[in-house]
């Protein structure tokens, strides 16, 4: 990909140092091809990143350590130092070291990126139970983005080259998730999904589709009425300003029938009904994409992974996806639409990388 116009700097957290991000990255960057599209800064400590260079055998991987941007090797990977302090690490364990440092690593790097000295980021995965501290009350990245950056809303949307699923609720109980469906939500998402649609993913004229909360779509009220006095009532206001949505759809036939192919968004009522057929469909190669903020940040979209930690099996696919995806949404608003116009139409998110990643995988 010679034709890039610029080489942006993207930031990668560590996320929990007891799960497998460390590995992910590892993984990824002994490969030095992929360093030819952008420079890789990693929010860590040398000496965290060199245990696991050690448990892993990956001698190959080469780093520049530097607590200045103005040292930065632009043509490989730099660690940028985010503590001195020895670390007790503990492969696959739940430890409140290894979510304080993860906290540490994802502080500093979202700091750099609202200053400017990144331009992307990638974020691995955090654990609840024990990321908890004054500083970090969130119940993960996307509530906290939204709230470092000031965001009036934000959309956790997934992507993989199958499709793209977006979650009106997040990580809330399942008791709590009728009450939190409301007209003024469902609006507020749908519109910050179909601008992100247009500048993030270069989709002219978005088609979004709008599950229902029950089964068989409330079953004309039968089996719930959220869907006769919430979800119809937002999709028609939508339509009248001019927004393609539809819906809702009972979301079993939804995805029984491939109707999600038809549209370039779906709009899910909850966390699970729009995790559980995109995570069966996704092959592994799903990135967490938070639409709606100013600066863009990509995830894999898979957890700390403890149970496999430490033990060199991790597999980093989704992980070099949300880098792709990163990459691309940052060069689709940097406005280089001639170049990237039809690059990350529906089912085919990362062509301009695509050959790149062949090679790579091969």
């Amino acid at each position: 990909m010679s034709n890039i116009i610029h080489k942006p700097k993207i930031g990668i957290t560590t996320g929990d140092i007891n799960g497998i991000g460390i590995e992910l990255i590892l993984k990824t960057f002994v490969d030095h091809r992929i360093l030819e599209f952008f420079t890789p800064v990693i929010f860590a400590s040398n000496k965290v990143i060199n245990y696991y260079k050690n448990l892993l055998g990956e001698s190959n991987f080469q780093f520049t350590g530097t607590k200045d941007f103005n040292t930065l090797n632009v043509k490989g990977i730099n660690v940028f130092t985010c503590w001195d302090e020895e670390v007790a690490m503990n492969p696959g364990q739940i430890t409140e070291l290894g979510g304080k440092y993860g906290i540490r690593s994802l502080m500093v790097a979202t700091q750099c990126l609202k200053d400017g000295q990144i331009q992307g980021l990638v974020t691995n995965p955090i654990h609840k139970n024990n990321s908890q501290t004054n500083e970090f009350k969130y119940s993960g990245h996307t509530p906290f983005l939204k709230d470092k950056f000031a965001a009036k809303d934000v959309a956790m949307m997934l992507c993989s080259n199958e499709l793209r699923v977006s979650l009106l609720t997040e990580h809330i109980p399942v008791s709590d998730i009728a009450k939190n469906i409301s007209v003024d939500a469902i609006i507020s998402k749908v519109k910050i999904i179909n601008e992100s649609l247009i500048k993030d993913f270069g989709i002219d004229t978005p088609k979004i589709a709008v599950l229902a909360l029950n089964p068989h779509a409330g079953d004309n009220g039968l089996v719930g009425n959220e869907e006769k006095t919430i979800i119809l009532p937002a999709i028609e206001k939508l339509k009248e300003e001019g927004y393609k949505v539809f819906g809702p759809y009972s979301a079993d036939a939804f995805f029984a029938r491939q109707q999600d192919e038809l549209f370039d968004c779906t709009l899910a009522m909850y966390h699970d009904q729009g995790l559980i057929p995109f995570k069966s469909f996704d092959k592994g190669l799903g990135v967490n994409y938070t639409a709606g903020l100013p600066v863009v940040r990509t995830s894999p979209d898979h957890g700390t992974a403890f149970d496999i930690a430490g033990k060199n099996i991790a597999n980093h696919s989704s992980f070099i996806e949300a880098l792709y995806l990163c990459i691309d949404i940052l060069n689709h608003r940097d406005g280089f639409k001639e170049r990237t116009k039809n690059r990350l139409k529906k089912g085919n998110h990362g062509n301009q990388l695509k050959r790149s990643r062949e090679d790579i995988e091969q």
